[in-house]
């Protein structure tokens, strides 16, 4: 996830001051971090809610980045001067725009939505350590290497009913596998961002219109659709939810939390993702909350949030 560099406010002019303003921005960070949290846990739920239905993963890509571009379009009109020049932004735009949407939603189309939770936000911990270390030659602290223990186990958990064949229903490895390998890239996209530190907000619309121009010719002319197998209120929800909560909503109220909270902080509670997402799958999506699926929540969960904590010295 990105992380924009945070400035420290400005001394409080007496004591008095510091007892009456500090509350109010830690208690607007704190729920700026929650709302992050649910959009987030809402991601995955409402994608699976889709993948369950006759869209195909094409279709609300489609529904995300079109929603996505007409919101951002008025915004990006002046940006700035060689932006779409820019192979940099375009890499970004290809890696943790399009393809990562692309495997997401057809991940979820064969794995349940707590796979999602602990495959993606969950691993993001032990993928961006990885890709930090092979791309910035960031080695890890021994700290934060034996918090991502948790997280390899958790993994373990899911993996293996799935690899077995023991949960009673059809494998979910494909699945796992997009969803795994959608983890995996937006851990590189992540890295580079704070590797070449691009504005987030520019980052945003760039992403959100450049992929929605490469993708959108291909999808009108060449890819399966299963718009005309679904509702109208189905189309909406995807496209309203997709295109505005996570690609806009989310990113807004993310920065605003590490900018109050801090970096591990905002991540510590980041890490209730997994757990959101898995125990609202149960009574919205009627899926199963099995002893091997509550362990990898619970330990991938635990992972993410002792790795998000600060590191001593």
């Amino acid at each position: 996830m990105r992380q924009p560099p945070t400035s420290a406010p400005a001394a409080p002019s007496s004591p008095t001051a510091t007892t009456t303003a500090a509350p109010a921005p830690a208690l607007h960070g704190y729920l700026a971090a929650l709302a992050t949290v649910v959009i987030w846990a809402g991601f995955i739920l409402i994608s699976r809610l889709g993948g369950k239905t006759g869209l195909t993963g094409w279709d609300i890509v489609a529904l995300r980045l079109g929603t996505a571009s007409l919101v951002l379009l008025p915004f990006s009109l002046k940006l700035p001067a060689g932006t779409w020049r820019d192979r940099k932004l375009w890499t970004l735009a290809l890696s943790g725009g399009l393809t990562f949407l692309v495997l997401v939603y057809a991940g979820l189309k064969l794995a349940p939505a707590a796979h999602g939770g602990i495959l993606m936000p969950g691993m993001q911990p032990f993928l961006v350590t990885a890709m930090a270390w092979w791309i910035l030659g960031a080695r890890p602290p021994r700290q934060r290497v034996l918090a991502l223990v948790p997280i390899a186990l958790g993994m373990l958990c899911v993996a293996i009913p799935s690899v077995l064949g023991t949960h009673g229903g059809p494998s979910t490895l494909l699945g796992d596998v997009l969803l795994l390998s959608a983890s995996l890239t937006w851990a590189v996209y992540s890295v580079l961002v704070k590797k070449w530190a691009y504005d987030g907000w520019l980052l945003t619309r760039f992403v959100a219109l450049a992929s929605c121009l490469v993708f959108m010719p291909v999808y009108l002319l060449f890819l399966p659709k299963g718009l005309d197998q679904v509702p109208m209120s189905m189309l909406v929800l995807q496209a309203l939810y997709q295109g505005i909560g996570p690609t806009i909503l989310a990113m807004v109220l993310f920065l605003k939390a590490v900018t109050i909270l801090g970096a591990e902080r905002t991540g510590a509670l980041v890490a209730l993702v997994p757990v959101m997402a898995g125990l609202g799958a149960v009574p919205l999506l009627d899926e199963p909350l099995t002893a091997w699926l509550v362990a990898g929540l619970v330990l991938v969960s635990s992972g993410a949030f002792l790795a998000a904590r600060p590191v001593r010295a």
